[in-house]
């Protein structure tokens, strides 16, 4: 059978090949721990089920603009009022089929054949596969484990090319952890703008920040350019919310109706039961994620603790997300040449698996989750060390 030619820009997910490792091992009935995954261990918050619920009673089960019902869409603009003091419009958003969704609908509007698109490393996988697709190609900004990963001017005018169009910043990076400040990320996208360079800001994990000094957004610089910002975020990490594929992004009106225009081709609307619980979620006190963030916090530190002292491994302090990214090129051996065969022997040794870097664009690391409980992360983290120096 012959397939279309732009399959051969995509991989194969890495997170599913090491998932599908450690479902073999468990079929075996072999107890096997997963920090590789990267979804929140608390249930969503009841009042947002049951928001759901009643829209079933209700049935509110038919179709909606595609965009999303009006209420949905001044939910939105509610969110960044209430976090970032500004005022857009409904017409300035879109409600999608989760972040994956409102990313790929951007590219799609955004980027033509041949476009170069800049993505600082380490990046989250599906980034440059997304691209690839719509015939851009993705050019990585290199930063370094010395500088903790940040992103800076440097970095960008060594990967800035003559066919720049778009430059992609997430912050909380997924699978760094890193964190701008507000300083540092007005720096970057100022530098993007006075170059002609429109910018796309992931925020998914916006809520999940561990220190006040970096509790930052586009949104700000977004209401001064519009035409040159789109900032993307969801309700799947902060409101523990991964299986109900919300997202969605705040950009000038004119790029929205292109949006809605594509999504209405692609899958229309969102879950009309979903956009009830989107409401909930965007409306209500937002009182429901501080004791996940503290528990994700009291995790990092002790995470970070302890993966920082183990020999020959460099791990920067993530300041948002749940994710360690250490760099453990210092361990490589006969035994394990690179990461991905390390995370073959953790898999198989300790019964733990994290992700390689290869994914991510950082091959010298590794991406341990610590959206876990307190108890199933310091046993993982306790097998790890005794397989890597016992």
């Amino acid at each position: 059978m012959k397939f279309a030619q732009r399959l051969s820009r995509v991989k194969p997910s890495a997170t599913l090949a090491v998932n599908a490792k450690a479902l073999e091992l468990k079929n075996k009935g072999i107890n096997v721990i997963s920090l590789a995954v990267g979804e929140p261990d608390f249930n969503t918050p009841e009042h947002i089920n049951n928001a759901a619920h009643k829209a079933i009673d209700d049935h509110f089960t038919k179709y909606t603009a595609v965009p999303g019902i009006p209420a949905v869409r001044n939910a939105i603009c509610t969110y960044f009022e209430k976090c970032y003091a500004i005022n857009p419009k409904p017409e300035n958003v879109i409600l999608s089929n989760g972040g994956k969704q409102c990313l790929y609908t951007l590219f799609l509007c955004l980027l033509d054949e041949g476009d170069d698109v800049l993505i600082p490393t380490p990046y989250w996988t599906s980034y440059p596969d997304m691209v690839a697709l719509v015939g851009a190609n993705p050019v990585f900004a290199e930063t370094t484990v010395q500088n903790g990963y940040r992103l800076t001017i440097e970095d960008l005018e060594k990967a800035v090319t003559p066919k720049t169009k778009l430059l992609l910043i997430n912050s909380p990076s997924n699978p760094s952890g890193v964190t701008y400040s507000q300083k540092e990320i007005d720096t970057l996208i100022n530098w993007a703008i006075k170059k002609d360079i429109f910018v796309i800001a992931d925020e998914v994990y916006d809520q999940l920040v561990y220190n006040d000094e970096y509790k930052s957004s586009a949104s700000k610089l977004w209401e001064q350019y519009p035409d040159k910002i789109a900032i993307v975020n969801a309700l799947s990490k902060s409101f523990a919310m991964t299986g109900w594929r919300l997202g969605f992004v705040l950009a000038h009106e004119s790029l929205i109706k292109e949006m809605t225009k594509l999504q209405g081709q692609m899958t229309s609307n969102v879950s009309s039961i979903g956009q009830k619980a989107a409401i909930s979620a965007l409306t209500s006190s937002y009182d429901c994620i501080i004791p996940m963030k503290e528990a994700f916090k009291k995790r990092r530190d002790y995470a970070y603790t302890e993966v920082s002292s183990w020999k020959n491994v460099n791990c920067p302090k993530p300041e948002g997300a749940f994710y360690l990214f250490p760099d453990v090129s210092g361990l490589f051996n006969d035994k394990y040449k690179n990461a991905a065969e390390l995370c073959t022997y953790l898999l198989e040794h300790a019964k733990v698996a994290v992700m390689p870097g290869d994914a991510f664009g950082a091959p010298n690391c590794i991406r341990i989750s610590y959206a876990v409980s307190d108890e199933t992360l310091k046993q993982a983290l306790t097998a790890i060390k005794e397989a890597l120096y016992n």
